[in-house]
């Protein structure tokens, strides 16, 4: 398989990494993650009495008279010069005057904001007069702390490999209401709100710091939650996706991870499960999961297959599809090739896997949702055998027949009761070893084979039980192929990868 291209690597300190919170929902960051839509609300709906009016007036002259000349509130919005020459007044920080000012500038931002300042100055001298004020009446200081939100960002993701940020801005609804009221009367038309210039900001801060980082809406590598209020700053690591196709080559051997029946995982176990938590020591996924966490430096995975075999029934043949998931990776990238003969060099008489594939989050409700035929072959015994030719000859009559199957009862506490019809599309190979019967099938996706043979006491008929007219008890069950309509969509991961 072709190892992806050498990611971009970029070293920083060397200083203990930081633990990233994961605390983002996937639902809940589409409220903050929209920085560029930014449109508060107006103050101009609300009808105060008129004593309110006087209590909640945006500004009096107090508040923004420092030195000089008082302030003339009837100025022309920005651009015209009275109303930069205003906005100075009111005591814009350079960030603020910049962003509302309406003016071209060789520079932005700050820098933008202070050649604004200084041509309003030499216009007007006794501009000069008015000092910034401690805290601007526009962002209340916010972008001051652009610098500090970067540098925060980049310790908390130190170590972590990523090329493609989402970043979200949550910024209390007092200050955008406040500032948007100042902007929309003496900003210049389409000025830039706090929320989308806030957010901008830090995307150039940080394309300072890592010129290869994309910022993008959708399937980023991390997500950045930043809270103005409180300065917090929540990343978020989304997980990688992993498509390819497992043989378990043994019995005995859950698909998922079992929780311990006694505590059921909780906590640190109990004697029944000697502290592991779980039922069952070993599962596919871990048994393939383990080796990708380790390459990978992931905190855990999820195991997501096109169904699953009983936990006695191995799987042969090409495989059944899966896509793990790997939850919080240090490495996005890691040559698959490698990686897959790590996975089947670590329990090769029990489970290997085959074709990779780098994929996406899509992918997993494919696979899960794709349908398809599969053959088995079943061994079975019964007492007080009939002839072989018509032991034959009865489960041969069941080739191309449409069963009708009532939920198991040994599935029933997780399966809604009800009858399924499933079509035998074929039977072959039906070998009669004394009192040992074995024969292979292919069938509809969702046939429940061991209950074709026993018939579940009359739950699934027309069944081998019927047939034959003797009791079957089913010995082993072996998957010896998937039949896939379709594909997944499994793409190659982009290759430029930036790691901090």
């Amino acid at each position: 398989m072709d190892a992806p291209p050498s990611p971009l690597v970029i070293f920083m300190s060397e200083d203990d990494s930081k633990e990233t919170s994961n605390g983002v929902d996937e639902e809940e960051w589409h409220l903050y993650a929209s920085a560029d839509y930014g449109v508060a609300e107006s103050l101009e709906n609300s009808e105060p009495s008129k004593e309110e009016e006087i209590d909640v007036e945006w500004f009096d002259g107090d508040d923004f008279y420092q030195q000089g000349d008082s302030i003339d509130w009837d100025a022309p919005p920005c651009p015209a010069p009275l109303g930069i020459a205003h906005v100075i007044k009111i005591g814009a920080c350079d960030h603020c005057l910049h962003r509302i000012g309406g003016r071209r500038t060789q520079s932005s931002g700050f820098e933008g904001g202070a050649s604004l300042r200084k041509e309003a100055s030499s216009r007007d001298p006794g501009l000069s007069d008015f000092d910034i004020p401690d805290l601007c009446p526009l962002c209340e200081n916010l972008l001051d702390d652009v610098g500090n939100i970067v540098e925060r960002i980049i310790e908390t993701l130190e170590d972590t490999q990523f090329r493609s940020m989402q970043l979200g801005i949550h910024i209390p609804k007092d200050l955008l209401q406040s500032e948007d009221a100042i902007r929309t009367k003496h900003g210049a038309r389409g000025s830039k709100p706090l929320k989308a210039s806030f957010a901008t900001a830090i995307q150039a801060g940080m394309l300072r710091k890592i010129p290869e980082i994309a910022f993008v809406k959708e399937y980023p590598d991390v997500m950045v939650t930043v809270d103005a209020l409180t300065l917090r700053v929540d990343t978020d690591v989304r997980p990688v996706f992993i498509y390819g196709r497992y043989e378990k080559l043994a019995r005995g051997i859950p698909q998922t991870r079992w929780p311990c029946r006694s505590c059921r995982g909780r906590g640190d176990g109990c004697e029944s499960c000697e502290g592991t938590g779980l039922q069952y020591r070993e599962s596919v996924q871990d048994i393939i999961g383990d080796p990708v966490k380790a390459d990978m430096g992931a905190f855990d995975t999820s195991f997501h297959g096109m169904g699953r075999e009983d936990i006695d029934v191995r799987c042969l043949g090409s495989g059944r599809p899966f896509v793990l998931e790997i939850k919080n990776p240090k490495i996005r990238e890691t040559d698959l090739g490698v990686l897959e003969s790590k996975i089947n060099s670590n329990n090769p008489e029990k489970v290997k896997v085959n074709s990779l594939k780098w994929c996406h989050k899509k992918d997993v409700s494919r696979v899960k949702e794709t349908r398809s035929e599969k053959s088995y072959t079943i061994r079975f015994k019964i007492d007080d055998a009939p002839p072989e030719d018509q032991i034959i000859e009865s489960i041969n009559s069941l080739s191309g027949v449409v069963l009708e199957q009532e939920t198991p009862k040994r599935v029933s506490h997780r399966r809604a009761a009800k009858t399924r019809k499933r079509k035998i599309v074929s039977i072959s190979d039906v070998v009669v070893d004394d009192q040992e019967i074995q024969f292979s099938l292919r069938c509809e996706a969702g046939t429940y084979v061991k209950e074709l043979v026993h018939s579940d006491e009359g739950r699934t008929v027309p069944s081998v039980k019927s047939v034959i007219d003797r009791e079957c008890e089913v010995l082993w069950l072996d998957v010896d192929e998937i039949y896939l309509g379709t594909k997944p969509a499994c793409n190659q991961r982009r290759s430029d990868v930036a790691s901090l």
